[in-house]
């Protein structure tokens, strides 16, 4: 899962199926698919959102999603 992985660390995203239908749209729109490297540049406190790293720009994805995403640790 996305949301095991901590702050600096990367990951390939493995499976995105899981996931609400508009977050996977919202991914996919911005380039996010099944196969993209991605690093955690933050965890916001008190259950608050992850933020991604995807080619240079920054993603917000909330906790309750990052737990649908599957991720393969690098």
């Amino acid at each position: 899962m996305l949301a095991q992985l901590k702050t600096g660390e990367k990951g390939i995203i493995s499976n995105i199926s899981k996931a609400d239908a508009l977050v996977r749209r919202r991914l996919l729109d911005l380039g996010i698919m099944e196969g993209s490297e991605v690093c955690i540049k933050c965890i916001m406190p008190f259950g608050g959102p992850y933020m991604l790293e995807y080619c240079g720009q920054c993603v917000g994805i909330r906790r309750k999603e990052a737990i649908q995403i599957e991720v393969e640790r690098l």
